[in-house]
């Protein structure tokens, strides 16, 4: 069988050849689209795996700590770690917030962790860099991606901090890279308010009359002071011991602590089924505009390059070719057309998704599924074409 894409490539190789650069382009950002909604997913995934919980515990009727905000008191974990079944236990704050370094700063997850507890729920799993958190105060972890050395001084909120390790892959959901730092000064970052506001809030208590009575002197002294401290964090992580049910253990701390405990599935399932769902949604709805576009583009070739051999088809109608061979020639042009284009966007979306701020994660699968959905588009979008050949007229190859 003569084939159209053969005959193009021999004599205007060119022409065919950068048109299917242009549609691979293409073809490279839907795959890259594909692969960002993977990396989000992704970064979900992986925030549980680095949080090395099995339970998260929050404020009863918030999906926190990730996808909302939560409080709990910070002595909770006590209560938590001497129940049945539970190995480890650890207080944990996220603030997701502008770190400061000199002039510039770097949007982050700031991660408030227990110092010297190496394999506790909510430590970074390994260092590329340095140590861990050894002190109390001023101390911080940051993930590579943060562009942070070690020795860098960091400033968060009023205080400034010495970057002593480093890690990698700690990420939050939405991919902003993790800084780790000392629990009280994380809960000191979240909680208290400025030394301005502080002032401004106990002028106006020391002006209530409901604190000049006598029989209360002290009450006005107790509201001041918890003006400046907290006793919050933002959940607990828990890690149960082997073999032990999620679910048996997340319904005993949730019947006898009131609070809202999730396991690792119903987690999963609040990061992906309801934080990025927007994210997800939109970047569909871009894969079907890109699909769409494909589509007429391809069309518009297809039929370009037939219209430019209306002649050819007219000897070959003349010699007796049947309608059926001609369409099958001009569906193997745009199926040739689009292989081409698909290699070409499949070795661009690899090479300049390093390149993106977010994590881009390009699965075989996704590869697989594109090729045959370029192969359906193209033979789709061949039907225009195919309608033309199959109405020249083979009169057309004597008269031209």
């Amino acid at each position: 069988m003569i084939s159209l894409a053969g005959r193009d490539i021999q004599h205007a190789w060119g022409k065919f050849v950068f048109t299917g650069i242009g549609l691979g382009l293409l073809i490279g950002v839907t795959l890259s689209m594909a692969g960002i909604y993977r990396g989000m997913v992704e970064d979900a995934k992986v925030l549980l795996d680095n949080s090395g919980a099995d339970l998260w515990v929050v404020q009863q009727d918030t999906l926190g700590p990730y996808a909302e905000s939560s409080s709990v008191y910070d002595d909770v974990y006590r209560g938590i770690r001497s129940m049945e079944g539970i190995a480890r236990a650890a207080n944990v704050t996220y603030l997701t917030m502008q770190v400061r370094r000199g002039d510039t700063d770097v949007r982050a997850m700031v991660v408030g962790v227990v110092p010297w507890g190496p394999g506790e729920p909510g430590q970074p799993g390994y260092l590329v860099a340095g140590r861990p958190i050894t002190r109390n105060h001023y101390e911080a972890v940051a993930d590579l991606a943060t562009g942070f050395a070690i020795g860098d001084r960091i400033r968060i909120r009023r205080n400034r901090y010495t970057v002593v390790g480093l890690t990698r892959r700690m990420v939050s959901s939405g991919g902003d890279p993790m800084v780790f730092i000392p629990l009280k000064d994380a809960r000191e970052a979240q909680f208290l308010k400025d030394n301005d506001a502080i002032v401004a809030q106990r002028r106006r208590t020391a002006a209530n009359p409901a604190f000049n009575r006598p029989a209360v002197p002290d009450l006005l002294d107790a509201v001041i002071a918890s003006q400046t401290t907290n006793a919050f964090v933002n959940a607990v992580l828990v890690q149960l011991e082997p073999y032990r049910d999620p679910e048996a253990v997340a319904q005993a701390i949730s019947r006898w602590k009131r609070l809202q405990v999730y396991t690792r599935a119903e987690m999963e399932e609040i990061l992906v089924g309801k934080l990025i769902a927007t994210s997800a949604r939109q970047i569909a709805m871009f894969l079907v505009i890109l699909a769409i576009v494909s589509a007429a583009i391809i069309a518009f070739i297809i039929y370009t390059l037939t219209m430019g051999k209306i002649r050819e088809i007219a000897v070959l109608k003349l010699i007796g070719t049947r309608n059926r061979t001609i369409a099958a020639m001009i569906v193997q042009q745009a199926v040739g057309l689009g292989a081409i284009g698909f290699v070409v966007g499949k070795i661009a979306a690899t090479f300049w998704a390093p390149v993106f701020p977010k994590y881009v994660l390009l699965m075989p699968g996704d590869a697989v599924r594109g090729f045959a959905a370029v192969v359906v588009i193209c033979v789709l979008a061949s039907a225009v074409a195919i309608r033309v050949a199959l109405k020249v007229d083979p009169a057309e190859a004597i008269g031209g």
